[in-house]
């Protein structure tokens, strides 16, 4: 027996509100999140805020002393980039469960975003921490500046 339209709405209510104070709540986690990543020749850390924004660079180590204008360059930018990148996952991750269908009210789909389109095709790539680099090849910086890696 099919469940009567009043009781129907009411879960589908109650889903909602609980959806949307779930969101709030990851907002405010959103608005507070930050990461910090460590460029691959550790001369620069690089610090973005809750929309990708730089919020923070630091020279390690006075490395810095010793590279071009152009390394020290090709470092913030990667730290840079990959601290963006890790905040867009985190992003991702964190609103993911909201796209994703009611298990309690079948009517509510959920949506489908475009991670991609919105944070660019990294986003979608596997996160450093998830795997480390076996390859061996120089990292993509150093192919710009026209550097093998070696000393």
């Amino acid at each position: 027996m099919t469940e009567p339209l009043e009781q129907r709405l009411e879960k589908a209510m109650a889903e909602l509100r609980s959806a949307q104070e779930a969101v709030e709540r990851t907002e405010r986690e959103l608005r507070q999140a930050s990461f910090a990543v460590l460029s691959s020749d550790r001369a620069v850390r690089a610090t973005v805020g809750p929309q990708g924004e730089l919020t923070g660079i630091d020279f390690l180590e006075y490395k810095y002393r010793d590279m071009s204008p152009q390394e020290l360059a090709a470092s913030v930018l990667e730290a840079a980039s990959a601290a963006r990148e890790k905040m867009n996952r985190h992003v991702m991750k964190a609103m993911a469960p909201f796209a994703e269908p009611s298990s309690e009210v079948p009517e509510l789909k959920g949506f489908e975003l475009d991670w991609e389109r919105i944070f660019g095709p990294g986003v979608l790539e596997k996160d450093d921490e998830d795997t480390d680099r076996t390859d061996g090849a120089p990292p993509g910086w150093r192919d710009a500046l026209g550097e093998d890696g070696e000393d």
